[in-house]
């Protein structure tokens, strides 16, 4: 029989929820995605990435999909391509209230060494201020958002160049 307080976040028998900030760096091991800076939007539901040069196509009777991300934030020179099967398309409704059907593909996203499939749409986020947006979905019964807060995962190491 299912154990109703595994499902409830607020049960003392419930796994512990971590606290993450309005922003964090996240990771994405199935499409190589080490990582990409994400807006934390409980109010959306869904979880979306910026995905440019996207082409759809059958093989083996599966619909699967191509793609390019950017994860650098303000940085189009560095990219990383993906090629995954297509879950569904669903249509989303924008922040601005517009509707449009979109591509949804599943994958692992990591935040605080926590790992969880979730459902991703790729749409052109281009002009928006993060290139990923993690919906209330996505860290539904894992996390708890901070608002105040930022990067409590953890802030992004850049690789220092050594001198010539």
């Amino acid at each position: 029989m299912d154990d109703p307080a595994k499902d409830d976040p607020l049960s003392l028998n419930a796994e512990p929820m971590f606290i993450i900030g309005w922003r964090e760096w996240v990771g994405m091991p199935d499409l190589t995605v080490r990582q990409v800076k994400a807006k934390i939007d409980t109010g959306a539901r869904s979880s979306s990435i910026h995905a440019f040069d996207v082409e759809t196509y059958m093989q083996d009777d599966v619909e699967r999909v191509r793609f390019s991300i950017h994860p650098v934030q303000n940085r189009d020179d560095v990219a990383v391509n993906a090629d995954v099967p297509i879950l569904e398309r669903r249509h989303v409704r924008s922040s601005n209230g517009d509707v449009s059907e979109r591509i949804v593909i599943r994958t692992r996203l990591e935040i605080l060494q926590r790992s969880a499939l979730v459902d991703l749409t790729l749409a052109n986020r281009d002009t928006m201020g993060f290139r990923m947006l993690v919906g209330r979905e996505a860290i539904r019964n894992h996390f708890l958002v901070d608002p105040g807060a930022s990067f409590l995962a953890g802030r992004h190491r850049r690789k220092k160049r050594r001198p010539n």
